[in-house]
């Protein structure tokens, strides 16, 4: 900014004030600051006191969260809202009694105030709290200004702070424009791409990677679409990027290497359809079900309520074992012993009977047992089922097998063995027998 800019504003905002200095000093200008003044106290008093009684009514809603919500919302600004019309009021009364300059000031109060209320309600469709402050804040200002008269005059003072950077004149007032528009443009890229992507999720011709995958492309298409136009809005060149384009490279390829190794091993599970939300996987110590597919990472829920969030990158180069890849029929192999002195077709029968009864085995294939060897102490056995739900859990399903061969081996009198140990001395041992204190004979 030149020298001789800087001192004609200040100059204008000098005067500016004086002229607002000596306006303090007429009877109307008194009187309507008197009755701002009023109108805020007694706006706080009764708005408080509405607030308060129709708080019950509002809580005593029900079934209606977005009307409740909503109610909450402008309940919060009772007390702005009847500063709002104490205002209003104020402003017709001082224009009655005289004209419309002599309530020019309440009205502009009044004006300010509604914006304040109207913006502050809306902002709040914003889930993120410290996001809606700040967007009530800058919406506010930015209709202050307007109102006020006063936004051409700031705009080109925030123009005149500039500098030159190479062919690019950058100033406060094109930063401001350019964190406002990107801003606005990279929301409404995520708030519609969530939308398509819900959309898209409850599609039920899709299988659950496609879903997943279509929902990441629209997201990635909007980002990218909002950020053109963002350039283009701004009227800032694409070769001028080309430096910043050669910077992001070379941190790619120093810093950024994992998170893009991640993104794209993501691409490729989806294009491969190797895992899909709901599928049961094993990767190294880790076995549970994949609840969802991110773009860095796979969320998969374990038997414990765990989450673990494993990078993308460890399903592409590591081994994984997935259950439910082509079908989700997992078998399941159950061990157990039996006494020398049971008929081990009847245990066969039994333990395939028992097994059909449980509510998780498949009937196709059908369960089989068979005689695996005869062990020092027992017949040994194997018992192979079929289940289609291993998310559900394998080690509850195995014990049930177990309870239920228990129940049908107790009932037909066949016995579980445990192993009798024999110990057999070969020298002859001394024993002492010390009486206990205190008896005697």
């Amino acid at each position: 900014m030149r020298e001789a800019d800087l001192w004609r504003t200040l100059g204008r905002a000098e005067d500016a004030l004086h002229a607002v200095l000596n306006s303090l000093s007429t009877p109307w200008v008194l009187a309507q600051l008197a009755t701002i003044v009023l109108a805020l106290a007694l706006g706080h008093v009764l708005g408080g006191a509405l607030e308060r009684r129709l708080e019950d009514r509002v809580r005593a809603i029900h079934g209606r969260p977005r009307l409740l919500r909503f109610l909450a919302i402008v309940l919060r600004r009772t007390r702005w809202i009847v500063i709002a019309v104490l205002l209003g009021f104020g402003a017709l009364a001082l224009e009655a009694l005289g004209n419309a300059r002599h309530g020019a000031i309440v009205t502009l109060a009044f004006k300010l105030v509604a914006a304040w209320v109207v913006i502050s309600i809306v902002s709040r469709l914003i889930r993120d709290r410290a996001l809606a402050r700040i967007v009530a804040w800058a919406a506010w200002i930015f209709v202050a200004l307007r109102i006020t008269g006063t936004f051409d005059t700031v705009r080109s003072s925030l123009d005149a702070f500039a500098f030159e950077a190479g062919s690019v004149r950058l100033s406060i007032w094109f930063m401001v424009q350019a964190v406002v528009i990107v801003g606005v443009l990279l929301w409404a890229a995520i708030v519609l791409g969530g939308i398509i992507e819900r959309r898209v999720a409850q599609n039920p011709d899709l299988t659950p990677s496609l879903r997943v995958l279509i929902g990441k492309l629209v997201k990635i298409a909007l980002l990218v679409l909002a950020g053109v136009v963002a350039l283009n809005v701004l009227g800032i060149d694409f070769t001028a990027l080309a430096f910043f384009g050669g910077a992001l490279g070379l941190g790619i390829g120093f810093g950024l290497q994992k998170v893009v190794s991640n993104f794209v091993s993501g691409i490729i599970i989806l294009l491969d359809k190797s895992i899909k939300p709901g599928d049961t996987i094993a990767i190294g110590e880790t076995f549970g079900w994949v609840r969802s597919l991110r773009a860095r990472f796979v969320s998969v829920i374990t038997r414990d309520g765990r989450e673990y969030l494993i990078p993308n990158e460890d399903f592409v180069t590591q081994r994984v074992e997935n259950w439910s890849f082509t079908d989700t029929l997992v078998r399941i192999d159950v061990t157990f012993g039996v006494s020398y002195d049971s008929d081990p077709h009847e245990v066969r029968k039994l333990a395939v009977e028992a097994t059909k009864g449980l509510n998780r085995v498949r009937d196709r294939p059908v369960p089989v047992c068979h005689l695996t060897g005869f062990g020092d102490s027992s017949l040994d056995f194997i018992l192979r089922f079929w289940i289609a739900d291993p998310q559900n859990g394998v080690t509850n399903i195995r014990g049930a097998a177990l309870l239920a061969c228990w129940d049908a081996f107790k009932a037909a009198g066949i016995q579980i063995p445990f192993p009798h140990r024999q110990l057999l001395v070969d020298k002859p041992l001394l024993v002492r027998v010390e009486e206990a204190p205190g008896d005697g004979g």
